[in-house]
């Protein structure tokens, strides 16, 4: 398994902060912003970690997570969700929906840099 990360995020200053931070740790790192085309550009960008986030122009990150999780190839690529909206019961449709990891914003840069690592470590373990 590579390094290659797709950032499905709007905000360009915590695009900029992550793409930053995971490229300084050796990752290449794609960005998106749209939600509307993100499940095909998945697809074609085939990345070994997706960074979601939930609020997106065109479709929410938990409509493309559900999308994802019913493509063959794609049910068990790592998703890790950023949101702002932190309630049990976001986290929960999350879940449900087959996120792997879920961070509410605002978080450090080590709390993504941990979770990217995890993630990708234990998708290399299966």
């Amino acid at each position: 398994m590579g390094r290659h990360v797709l950032l499905i995020e709007d905000e360009a200053n915590i695009t900029e902060a992550i793409r930053f931070l995971l490229t300084r740790d050796g990752w290449q790192v794609d960005t998106h912003a749209d939600g509307a085309d993100a499940v095909e550009v998945i697809r074609r960008a085939a990345p070994d970690l997706v960074i979601l986030d939930v609020m997106l122009p065109g479709r929410s990150g938990m409509e493309i997570l559900r999308d994802l999780r019913d493509l063959d190839g794609f049910r068990d690529l790592p998703v890790l969700m950023l949101t702002a909206r932190g309630q049990s019961r976001d986290r929960d449709m999350a879940e449900r929906a087959g996120v792997s990891r879920f961070m509410t914003k605002p978080f450090s840069n080590a709390e993504v840099l941990s979770a990217v690592r995890d993630l990708h470590a234990q998708a290399q373990r299966t």
